[in-house]
């Protein structure tokens, strides 16, 4: 495949006019309650906006979804922009405790979910300011609210992303950060009106959301899917006549497992990977099972939506390299005294330019670690990200990951706090201290291994406990118990030890 030739217009525009980037005839999102065609679903979203005006709450406020892939959660991203309010997407893996969290960091005053998912909340997990509502109760038809001409600087969206140490924070998207990041990635992509995006990722994160915007970006059609296995989306690819998937590496060795007939993998035209490195073992197997389709490894960071891409054409080449800068992004290797690292030379990787972030929600502290001046010798100027992980770039200007420098655990393409782990862990009183961390498994890309000062005949409960306390994705899977962890010559709990010692465990 050839380099893409054109530049992408790089005016950004409100994000709720991506209604009209299709013709009104052409198909925009395929779901179990059919067919939504461009037209349709300009009159979902002015209906939803029209609804939302009318709940009380004001220009500026935050509305949250707790929600699968249904029509509404859908709609909601381009329905509250319309309605001058601020989207909070709810990954609905999550539980009471990280929901709590949410509504209260965010001070959202809707929250719009399902009974069944409404009835595991507790009074006090929900602010006094906060109304929660049905989602049947969100009419998505009948017109109302004509699209908006918000200003693109305008706060558009919060997405909750773990750090390293804490709980999950807020980080603030304009209109103008996800209009971009949408006709980036739908450029880049080569999208089509003819292309049908299957949409296998959680709605909550950026690569999953952007999924519908560039989607629409492109005048094509989305088919929103929540799975429980490799088949089923073997059948979606062949029910959905799907051409494109995007995933993370423990779902392309799940998806390589599956049994796909020959007529249904080749229905893909390209497959795109982020959370995580596909390895060279990897792309050959892909490259067998789907001949026909175009390998996209990517690397993103919520902070900056997204930062590299590699062409197909290069992959087999470069089996280890990130890619190029996204259009509109200025990505660089710097090293720690601010100047630009040479080829070949490992630096902190840092994003300027349009697609950055507005820093993280009510956290001047956090914001001003991670948003800082753009070096002195980038093009772009402003506020950069200032990722903390490690990269090199060749004398061709392709760029590799070489290491995280937190201590963030990645798994089936999760972010997942370490603290926050261990928080949880410590709240039942099984165990006197805990240290998470994460270790190397081969279809997860990590999994969590806890170190536990305490009893061992205390697990069981312990277990059951996080069972209800912890989405699914944030459960440890291995479990070392000792009276006492050890520590450094400061007296702190020795991190690299545990470490070394779990990772090393059978």
């Amino acid at each position: 495949m050839s380099p893409v030739m054109n530049d992408p217009d790089p005016v950004p525009r409100p994000l709720d006019r991506l209604t009209l980037r299709g013709a009104p005839e052409a198909t925009a999102l395929i779901d179990r309650a059919g067919v939504l065609t461009y037209a349709a679903l300009e009159d979902a979203v002015a209906a939803a906006a029209a609804w939302l005006a009318r709940q009380g709450i004001t220009p500026g406020d935050r509305v949250a979804t707790w929600l699968p892939k249904t029509r509404t959660a859908c709609v909601m991203p381009l329905a509250a922009v319309r309605a001058g309010l601020v989207h909070v997407p709810i990954n609905p893996a999550l539980r009471r405790a990280q929901v709590a969290h949410i509504l209260a960091d965010s001070g959202a005053g809707l929250l719009v979910t399902q009974p069944s998912r409404a009835a595991t909340l507790v009074p006090d997990d929900v602010p006094a300011t906060c109304t929660v509502v049905a989602e049947a109760t969100v009419p998505l038809a009948g017109g109302g609210m004509a699209p908006s001409d918000a200003d693109p600087a305008m706060l558009a969206a919060i997405l909750y992303t773990s750090g390293s140490t804490g709980r999950p924070k807020g980080v603030m998207l304009s209109h103008a950060n996800l209009w971009l990041g949408a006709i980036a990635v739908a450029h880049y992509l080569r999208l089509t009106p003819a292309d049908r995006v299957l949409g296998v990722l959680p709605l909550g994160f950026d690569y999953g959301q952007n999924q519908l915007f560039s989607t629409w970006a492109a005048g094509a059609a989305v088919a929103p899917l929540d799975y429980l296995t490799a088949r089923d989306v073997v059948k979606a690819v062949e029910r959905t006549g799907a051409t494109t998937l995007a995933g993370v590496p423990p779902l392309w060795t799940q998806l390589l497992e599956a049994e796909w007939p020959a007529e249904t993998a080749a229905r893909l035209r390209r497959l795109t990977n982020s959370g995580g490195a596909l390895t060279p073992r990897m792309i050959r197997a892909l490259r067998q099972q789907f001949a026909e389709a175009g390998i996209y490894p990517m690397y993103g960071l919520t902070e900056a939506f997204r930062s590299t891409y590699l062409d197909p054409a290069l992959v087999d080449a470069h089996p280890d390299s990130i890619g190029r800068a996204i259009p509109f992004a200025e990505v660089m290797a710097v090293r720690s005294d601010g100047t630009r690292a040479g080829a070949g030379e490992s630096g902190e990787l840092v994003h300027a330019g349009p697609l950055v972030a507005q820093g993280y929600w009510r956290d001047a502290a956090r914001t001003a670690q991670r948003f800082r001046p753009a070096p002195a010798f980038a093009r772009s100027g402003g506020v950069a990200v200032w990722s903390g992980d490690t990269v090199t770039e060749d004398a061709d200007g392709l760029f590799r990951f070489v290491g995280r420098d937190d201590e963030m655990i990645k798994s089936a393409g999760h972010r997942i706090s370490p603290q926050e782990v261990e928080e949880a862990i410590l709240a039942g009183g099984e165990a006197r201290e805990a240290v998470a961390v994460g270790v190397a498994d081969e279809r997860q890309g990590q999994v969590i291994a806890v170190a536990l000062a305490g009893e061992p005949m205390a697990e069981a409960a312990l277990r059951a406990r996080l069972r209800i306390d912890l989405p699914g994705f944030m459960q440890p899977v291995r479990y070392a118990w000792h009276p006492v962890l050890p520590r450094n010559a400061n007296g702190k709990l020795d991190r690299a030890a545990i470490r070394a010692a779990l990772s090393g465990a059978d």
